[in-house]
């Protein structure tokens, strides 16, 4: 360990001046208790030339900065190793040590041998670097309230006192719970590093398959503690959170009758003399503990309930007087899963964002409900006091509202957020105030759940979703902010039983995704809308496991919709560890909950909602997931992690459906297509589909015989597939996806709707896998598909009993799985036309009806809600559901042009391909990226009405690119007076239906091209 502050998870040194920046130890900057015994190096290069690229590195480890130097790097140096690989590079010297800091920088030489500088020393730390939860933990155990019931009220409240033995040169934090924790050293919060200042984390240590791994977390904790001159205070509250929620009913921990929190803890102290001390959790030593706090109910779909009556001041610092608490007890978790392994979290932690945070844009008052009788469904409307109503933004932002008993106050946020409410309040001790929260108002619509104008909360199901306060009378007013909970709201009503005031609120946005890597502007406002909208969905659905909804009782890891949004997700955000330790869930599930303990889940952590059986395009995720974080970030290790569980799927799909080829089956299907495809189809595809990817994955981590094995399982999956689905009878080429059933299981599903030959996403499926045997039938299925999408009067005329025909022309009717394949495949198939014009639709269903309808996030259904029907069905309908957020990911790589090469992943090679918006409507659009190599930025705008195109763009140094064009010819397409074929370093590559391609080398370049 070094001393002097430190970062758990500090963010990328964008401001770094040198030619090697951005180092990175296990994909990340700097972090602070890793467990890896061979950890990742990574590393970018800038250039102010063109073309410069990597052609060797030194990395160097040492036990100080000082020594990291040629010759004396006393831990390791990789000697200089002829490579242009940055990325992943594994640690290969002595065994690294528990609890130390290390020092590394990188050196690094172009390919003509000169040096082009050394990285800014960096560091990383070692956490414990054991799993048996024994070793290095000093006989810390886990503990928890002596003789307290399970489920009884109260969240037990722990703390102990040491006394110190000198002068403090570091100290460490290491602390785990059953359960979830909020941690003090000393009367002070334990936070983490984040925007050059602080923040509080929300619900560590996350959420696990409890019984397999547990996970426990670092921090640096020196400042708190050398501030102290005698004595440290260790104090925790300890949550149910997932552990002992509803949210895991079904789960192999989960206990009808509760399951004992507990918490775990090593507080790791050196001193300047030398010596250590240690303070763990024992049973048999000083801790003292209760459960009469202020915290008396906390759920993750109810909410947490907190009297400011009944706090304890002072009870988390030096010299509180706990005799009257009760002694600790040792809670037997390793017996009860002795197999369990309690390892470092190895991603960034869910945190409170501070400049995310969200006040009131107004605030209603409402003094009853009126209207019943002429309102028609008989519910009314809200009553509003004028005088106690504030509808400007900046007003509301700040203006205090006193409320009383029998009236309500609804505060609008403008955003439908992820997170915690942070109140000030005034009134009496006793008094009682409640937050309710909720995605939507009420309209007069049959779905709405009370009088129009009041917050809808039906769609939040059994979750009460609920904060509330009990005032303490403190004159000077009182603040609270939750800490147990967290609940998907835009909106919260509130009620008090006496006479309170309001003084503020703020919606604390709360996300694992805290950096953010990518971004996508146009000059449409409606697209940049949705583009914001799919943005706020994954920042409230990436907490500790990526959701598919944050608000109702539900909030799981649903594998479908994760592995769906992935790339999407990796373009967005430095989700890379974060997804990695996702799939380490999805792994763990595959063997506790997965069918002949082979397949894998639909859902990871936990088992509500785990469904056995026919899983296609969720199971998929165990395969489709490795596959796109090794696409997105050029680190194979979650396909070697997940290599044997992977192929033992693959195995068993094998086994069940033999020598038809047939996919396992679905449940799900396309989920909530407007349009019904065969769910056994879907499952087929997805077959097909995995086999490929592991065809491509087996090469890569050198498996060739296992590479030809999976290619020749793809063929013969395509074999079966067009044999029983792709007629060609009469000379008409026709999908026949009307062969089978759609998913049975679909809440608010028509039942007499039937499944449809040529739907939209079968079509997209059978031209993206080349299942099909000539050209011929190829252009057929593009026809197809687009006299699909385009949907005109022709079409509905040819096909009256279609579900096509109630709806708009060009229009999409796919569902999950065919969600984030619709426009990628429309443009790689020549009709980025209609890519465009989907895109631009704004009737149902579409990406903009959601926007029109005043969305600020993505909905579960594309008709979630229309100000013409209103609510869609209440069993599954969430306004935060990031899904259909898919479509982003073509608008980087498509419209913005910023595409992977599938050949050399993480970017190193990569396509720049914006495609121009033929409908006119978007004329300007920049892009960027954060890849592993550096950022890539890519802008063109259309001038001239329509005549020319400037096009700007960013290749980082060590990587290149394709750059393929719009123009009329390739001596349009110029840098300056130039044409670009003649630059030096530029390699043309021809010129073909109306593209211009190019080999481009590293550096900026400005170009323009004739469009026509």
């Amino acid at each position: 360990m070094g001393g002097g502050a430190s970062a758990q998870a500090a963010p990328t040194r964008s401001m770094e001046g040198g030619a090697v920046y951005g180092l990175t130890v296990e994909h990340r900057t700097d972090p602070l208790g890793m467990d890896a015994a061979h950890p990742r190096f990574g590393w970018r290069m800038r250039s102010a030339g063109r073309g410069r690229s990597q052609g060797a590195y030194e990395i160097l480890v040492a036990g100080s900065p000082g020594r990291l130097t040629g010759g004396r790097a006393d831990v390791w140096s990789s000697g200089r190793v002829d490579s242009c690989e940055s990325v992943a590079i594994r640690y290969g010297g002595k065994p690294l040590k528990a609890s130390t800091r290390y020092y590394w920088t990188v050196t690094v030489w172009d390919t003509a041998g000169r040096q082009v500088g050394s990285g800014p020393v960096a560091w990383f730390e070692t956490g414990l670097m054991s799993t048996d939860g024994v070793t290095g933990w000093d006989d810390a155990h886990w503990i928890g309230m002596k003789g307290r019931v399970p489920n009884s009220p109260g969240a037990p409240m722990l703390r102990t006192e040491a006394p110190l033995r000198g002068r403090v040169r570091e100290a460490r934090l290491y602390v785990s719970a059953l359960g979830v924790y909020d941690a003090y050293v000393s009367g002070h919060h334990v936070t983490v590093p984040h925007d050059g200042g602080t923040t509080l984390e929300l619900l560590p240590p996350g959420w696990t398959n409890y019984d397999v791994r547990v996970n426990y977390l670092t921090y640096d904790v020196t400042q708190l503690v050398a501030r102290e001159q005698a004595v440290v205070t260790l104090a925790a509250v300890l949550g149910n959170g997932w552990y002992n929620g509803r949210i895991s009913d079904g789960s192999t921990y989960y206990s009808e009758n509760g399951n004992a929190l507990a918490l775990k803890a090593k507080l790791l102290i050196r001193y300047f003399d030398g010596t250590t001390q240690t303070v763990v959790t024992r049973p048999d030593g000083p801790w003292k503990a209760t459960d009469t706090g202020p915290f008396r109910i906390d759920d993750i779909y109810d909410g947490q309930t907190y009297d400011a009556r009944r706090e304890l001041p002072g009870w988390t610092s030096s010299g509180f007087d706990d005799s009257g608490w009760s002694d600790t007890e040792h809670v037997p978790f390793e017996t009860t899963y002795p197999d369990a392994r309690l390892l470092a979290y190895p991603a960034e932690t869910a945190r409170l964002i501070s400049r995310w945070d969200r006040r009131p844009q107004s605030i209603t008052v409402a003094t009853g409900v009126t209207g019943q009788d002429e309102s028609p469904h008989g519910r009314g409307r809200v009553v509003v006091d004028p005088d106690r109503t504030v509808t400007d933004p900046h007003r509301a932002a700040s203006t205090p509202v006193t409320i009383g008993a029998g009236d309500t106050a609804i505060f609008d946020l403008g955003q439908n957020m992820v997170g915690v409410p942070r109140y000030s309040l005034h009134g009496p001790a006793g008094a009682q105030v409640t937050f309710r929260f909720g995605e939507m108002l009420n309209d007069d619509s049959a779905g709405a759940d009370g009088p129009e104008g009041s917050v809808y909360r039906a769609n939040l199901r059994s979750a009460k979703a609920t904060s509330t306060y009990i005032l303490k009378g403190d004159r000077h007013g009182e603040t609270h902010q939750d800490a147990l909970t967290f609940y998907g709201f835009r909106y919260a009503s509130v009620t008090a039983t006496e006479t309170v005031t309001i003084t503020g609120l703020t919606g604390k946005v709360a996300t694992s995704a805290i950096h953010e890597t990518g971004t996508v502007t146009t000059n449409d406002p409606h697209t940049n809308q949705l583009i914001g909208n799919i943005r706020w969905g994954q920042r409230g659905n990436y907490l500790w496991v990526p959701t598919d909804c944050p608000q109702r009782d539900e909030r799981l890891g649903w594998t479908g919709d994760t592995q769906v949004f992935s790339a999407t997700g990796l373009y967005n955000a430095d989700a890379g560890a974060f997804l990695s330790h996702f799939q380490g869930s999805v792994v763990d599930s595959q063997t506790i909950y997965g069918m002949d303990k082979d397949q894998f889940t639909g859902v990871a952590p936990g088992g509500r909602y785990n469904f056995p059986g026919g899983g296609s395009g969720w199971a998929d995720c165990g395969v489709v997931l490795p596959w796109t974080l090794w696409q997105m970030t050029g680190d194979p290790g979650a396909i070697e992690s997940s290599w044997p569980a992977m192929t033992r799927y693959l195995d068993w799909i094998r086994q069940r459906t033999g020598d038809t080829y047939a996919g396992q089956g679905s449940l799900t299907g396309d989920w909530l297509a407007p349009q019904k495809t065969s769910a056994q189809l879907v499952s087929d595809v997805y077959y097909g589909y995995v086999a490929r990817l592991m065809a491509q994955m087996a090469r890569a981590i050198g498996r060739p015989a296992e590479a030809a094995t999976y290619e020749q399982l793809f063929g013969n999956i395509k074999k079966a597939f067009t044999k029983k689905y792709l007629s060609t009878d009469g000379g008409t080429v026709t999908v026949r996806s009307s062969l089978g059933d759609a998913s049975p299981i679909e809440p608010g599903s028509d039942p007499q709707q039937k499944t449809e030959d040529n739907s939209q996403t079968a079509l997209l499926w059978v031209l993206k896998l080349g299942f099909y045997d000539t050209e011929a039938q190829r252009r057929a299925l593009v026809g197809l598909l687009a006299d699909n999408v385009g949907n005109d009067a022709a079409y509905k005329a040819a096909h009256p009993t279609s579900s096509r025909v109630k709806y708009a022309e060009n229009t999409l009717s796919v569902g999950f799985l065919g969600v984030n394949v619709l426009a990628p495949v429309l443009s790689d198939e020549g009709r980025a036309d209609l890519a465009y014009a989907l895109l631009h639709q704004d009737a149902l269903p579409s990406w903009l009806y959601s926007v029109k309808n005043g969305a600020t996030t993505v909905w579960e259904r594309w008709n979630s809600y229309s100000r013409e029907a209103g609510f869609g069905p209440v069993s599954m309908n969430s306004f935060n559901h990031y899904a259909y957020g898919a479509v982003m990911e073509w608008m980087y790589a498509y419209m913005a042009g910023i595409a992977r090469d599938p050949a050399h992943p993480g970017f190193k090679h990569f396509v720049l391909q914006p495609h121009i918006d033929p409908t006119g409507r978007i004329t300007h659009v920049t892009g960027s990226h954060e890849s592993p190599y550096g950022e890539i930025r890519s802008e063109w705008r259309v001038g001239d009405g329509g005549r020319t195109l400037s096009y700007d763009v960013l290749v980082p140094a060590n990587s290149e690119a394709t750059l393929r064009l719009p123009a009329v010819s390739a001596d349009s397409v110029r840098e300056g007076h130039s044409p670009l074929a003649r630059v030096d370093g530029v390699r043309f590559l021809g010129h073909t239906d109306g593209v211009a391609s190019y080999r481009l080398p590293s550096g900026s370049y400005r170009l323009t091209s004739r469009l026509r």
